[in-house]
């Protein structure tokens, strides 16, 4: 099986680095991501600029464009035969509204898109709590095979969230569930002529079952999207 990897934080970034760990024992992969960090930059492609990309070891591509651009030239270029485009451990969760706006979730939709299986990942930073990187990739390690056994029609790819504080023993409780359709609650604070964005996490308002639901009581949340 041949594995591309990308994210939205860009090569080198803990949270990729964690999701090949993850995925090294269970075939090629195939590493290709964005120079610089891409969060909330949605499905944005580059279209009118060549897009420069540096090979820094084999199968490990670094590219000056966005995650969807990162998926192209992975499924055009450097692994046209991969089975699966995984994109993450994003550093902050995915949930809800947010898969529309979020680098990690193109990259997986740019994979289905062009007929290819794929997933995002995302850990969800909980109040007072900090990222264990180690104990992320213990359970992406577990949650991904079971995801990737699934029928996968065409079309469709996933959406995980790792709740927060995570158990450091695997497996842990898991639910698919659905894409929950409240919006944040925002505001923009201005200063000096500029606005700032000022964005509600860990109190968003949502719907019972939905993956906000399931990821913020503290299960995995799986959720299938569609294309």
């Amino acid at each position: 099986m041949k594995i591309v990897l990308t994210n939205d934080d860009g090569y080198g970034e803990p949270g990729l680095i964690t999701l090949r760990r993850s995925v090294q024992f269970m075939g090629e992969v195939v590493v290709v991501a964005p120079r610089a960090p891409q969060s909330g930059i949605g499905h944005r492609v580059t279209l009118r600029y060549p897009l420069q990309v540096d090979q820094v070891r084999t199968n490990h591509y670094i590219v000056q464009g966005t995650p969807a651009d990162c998926t192209r030239l992975a499924l055009k270029q450097f692994a046209p035969d991969a089975d699966w485009v995984l994109a993450g451990i994003n550093p902050g969760a995915n949930l809800g509204s947010d898969v529309y706006q979020s680098g990690t979730v193109a990259a997986a939709r740019e994979a289905a898109i062009l007929g290819v299986k794929a997933i995002a990942i995302s850990q969800y930073i909980g109040p007072a709590h900090e990222l264990d990187w180690e104990t992320t990739g213990l359970h992406a390690a577990t949650i991904l095979p079971l995801v990737m056994g699934q029928a996968q029609p065409p079309g469709r790819y996933w959406n995980i969230n790792l709740p927060s504080p995570l158990d450091d023993q695997a497996p842990m409780a898991h639910a698919q569930c659905p894409l929950d359709k409240y919006p944040h609650r925002y505001s923009y604070t201005r200063e000096a002529g500029v606005f700032r964005y000022n964005g509600v996490i860990h109190d968003r308002p949502h719907a019972a079952g939905s993956d906000v639901a399931v990821c913020f009581g503290g299960r995995i949340a799986i959720t299938p999207l569609e294309v």
